[in-house]
């Protein structure tokens, strides 16, 4: 008998451990208050992210001169499925982007503190124009700038 009293008392405790460890397991997915959970998120909300294939090289000139260079890397919202409309018209839309991109660094928009969010801002609102002047309107919600970088020579 007493052999047997901690036998069962460990069968008894593992039960019970068990038997709290469903009881008191996490849910598979946490519950998010309405109020917190936001919109709902339909069909025509969702969105596709085309990542340009190569970065833009921007000379930023002082007296003339190459003073520094700066390199981004853009990305453009589409809706779902508009990936294709983009890549065909990709040529035209980087020389869109270029065009903005030089006009920014000649009006020193890279100079300074040139990711000041209202810099940022500006760039981006001028970025999007172009990409709808070469797309239409509705192919094309937002320009990310996934990268940016300056290199003062």
């Amino acid at each position: 008998m007493r052999k047997l009293l901690p036998l069962v008392v460990l069968i008894v405790g593992a039960i019970a451990g068990g038997a709290a460890g469903l009881v008191l397991r996490p849910t598979t997915e946490p519950e998010i208050p309405p109020e917190e959970a936001g919109p709902d998120t339909t069909a025509s909300d969702a969105r596709d992210y085309v990542k340009l294939p190569n970065q833009f090289v921007v000379p930023v000139l002082e007296g003339g001169r190459v003073g520094s260079l700066v390199v981004l890397a853009l990305s453009l919202e589409v809706p779902v499925g508009g990936s294709d409309a983009i890549f065909t018209r990709e040529p035209k839309l980087r020389d869109e982007f270029l065009r903005v991109l030089f006009d920014h660094a000649n009006a020193g928009g890279f100079r300074g503190t040139f990711t000041d969010g209202g810099n940022l801002v500006a760039l981006r609102r001028a970025l999007l124009e172009a990409a709808r002047k070469v797309t239409g309107a509705a192919a094309v919600s937002d320009v990310l700038i996934t990268d940016i970088l300056r290199q003062d020579g």
